[in-house]
């Protein structure tokens, strides 16, 4: 039985791409390890999970029904209630690195935190799969492989929140929520392509309107490289999902 590592910040990831891949990681019996700042359980986006302050958006910009249960099931799960403290996770302690995203101000604190980086970029340096979703791909940008010194995704293929998603997002809401969908001045896409070998090695996929589900995988979108996975958005969540047991082996 392999174990899952899925680092989250305090507050603020996304509800759907943390407990889309936990429910299909649990079905194949993997055993999951979850990572926090303080080592205490985790608290999704509030607005994704609620749809509170996204007005008249708030159908199409929330988490789907079906996945805020699916997060209401994880929250009282043993391992989701019991994480370790970042500092305390080991690379011996698991086998496999899932690195799910999130967009509002809660989410630097996991992009931003030095020991995950380094772990991050020993596991990409070990050889282990690692699959990442949304700014969960800014994390693993942002850490370094120690053998190459590089971005642990220069030379590799992946996909992320584009910057049309982003900043329409932005413009939709920014009247009233500023900043709450911009995570840095940055779009993602940009600071992801400058980490790698090629602006072409970042591929955007096809145009992202309607999300995917479980009974409908078909609008999801992930690219695959050597032990790379990654995904774009809550709207790829359940094609990724599916594709983690045959990925992680």
């Amino acid at each position: 039985m392999k174990t899952v590592l899925i680092p989250i910040p305090q507050i603020d990831f996304d509800p759907t791409e943390v407990s889309v891949p936990w429910k299909v990681l649990k079905e194949n019996g993997y055993k999951i390890i979850f990572a926090t700042p303080s080592g205490t359980s985790g608290e999704a986006d509030f607005r994704m999970v609620t749809g509170k302050g996204l007005g008249i958006l708030s159908p199409v910009l929330r988490a789907k029904n079906d996945d805020v249960l699916l997060y209401r099931e994880l929250e009282k799960s043993n391992e989701f209630l019991n994480p370790k403290k970042y500092e305390s996770v080991k690379s011996d302690h698991f086998d496999v690195l899932l690195l799910p995203g999130g967009h509002a101000k809660g989410m630097r604190v996991y992009l931003e935190s030095e020991s995950l980086q380094i772990l991050v970029g020993n596991t990409f340096a070990e050889g282990k799969p690692v699959a990442a979703i949304c700014h969960g791909v800014l994390l693993a940008a942002r850490s370094k492989n120690p053998k190459t010194k590089k971005s642990s995704l220069y030379g590799l293929k992946t996909t992320g929140l584009l910057k049309s998603q982003e900043l329409l997002a932005w413009n939709l809401t920014r009247a009233w929520l500023g900043d709450y969908y911009r995570t840095y001045p940055t779009p993602l896409q940009d600071e992801v392509v400058s980490f790698l070998e090629s602006s072409t090695d970042f591929q955007e996929g096809p145009m992202p309107i309607a999300r995917d589900s479980f009974a409908n995988i078909k609008p999801g979108f992930s690219v695959l490289d050597k032990s790379y996975l990654s995904a774009r958005w809550p709207g790829d969540a359940h094609k990724f999902a599916r594709e983690l047991p045959e990925f992680f082996g």
